[in-house]
């Protein structure tokens, strides 16, 4: 292969088998079911990296069952996104995802720097109620519960709104020698979010100590709301915010 084909052809990684095709990536009947809940603000401030604000001692517990995506196929994924503020502009920062599907753990990687690990999260509808856990390994790191459609959300024009709002992520990437060769704050978009039906109920949520799957640092101290609903979405592409090793002072 000549070093103009490879400069042509490479995208992702395998270079002549990818993990994952180039996108857009469209998201059908995506199914989410959100837990905000309060937390320490100690907690937050360990976690959360300048220069993101943090606005409260909220976080959002996230499980998404993803059964129809453009190049990522059929997966659930859950985690934790703390709301924020960059500039004056409210947005979210996804501190913490897992999934079991291998193609958006490594595109989400690579492309924006989503902090995605490989385990087993489930969404189960279960009678009169939505069932939502997450093992890694043989451990039970989340359970989660909320009535299933108690009330429906006719007015969802604050949810789009949120949708629509800013995300932010911390991408790592090492150098060959270990050290760090790109350390970004990157922000992305959803984009032509359709949401197709929308409802709110009560909920509890378990968080476990888990070496691996530290979602318990940021612990429940009170279950503030629940929201369950389902969406058809594009993941928008990614633009750098803040480049911490642009502007770190030279040694």
């Amino acid at each position: 292969m000549k070093i103009d084909d490879v400069r042509a052809r490479a995208f992702a990684m395998p270079l002549t088998n990818p993990s994952y095709p180039p996108g857009p990536y469209r998201f059908y009947n995506r199914e989410y079911l959100i837990i905000t809940y309060r937390t320490d603000m100690d907690a937050l401030r360990a976690v959360v990296p300048e220069p993101l604000e943090i606005v409260d001692p909220i976080v959002k517990y996230e499980f998404i069952r993803m059964p129809d995506s453009t190049g990522f196929g059929d997966y659930t994924e859950t985690g934790q996104v703390i709301p924020v503020r960059l500039n004056g502009v409210d947005g979210g920062y996804v501190h913490s995802m897992f999934l079991d599907d291998d193609a958006p753990i490594a595109g989400g990687r690579e492309i924006w720097g989503f902090p995605k690990k490989l385990a087993r999260p489930k969404i189960a509808h279960e009678g009169e109620l939505v069932h939502a856990t997450l093992h890694y390994g043989e451990a039970l790191v989340v359970n989660a519960t909320m009535g299933y459609k108690h009330k429906i959300i006719s007015d969802t024009g604050p949810l789009l709104k949120a949708m629509l709002a800013p995300s932010f992520l911390m991408k790592i990437i090492p150098h060959v020698d270990g050290t760090v060769r790109i350390c970004e704050l990157v922000r992305y978009y959803l984009e032509d979010v359709q949401i197709k039906g929308a409802w709110t109920s009560p909920a509890a949520l378990e968080l476990h100590a888990h070496v691996m799957a530290d979602v318990a640092r940021l612990p429940v101290r009170e279950v503030v709301s629940a929201v369950h609903y389902i969406a058809d979405l594009t993941l928008g592409l990614g633009e750098v915010a803040y480049d911490y090793l642009a502007t770190a002072p030279k040694p």
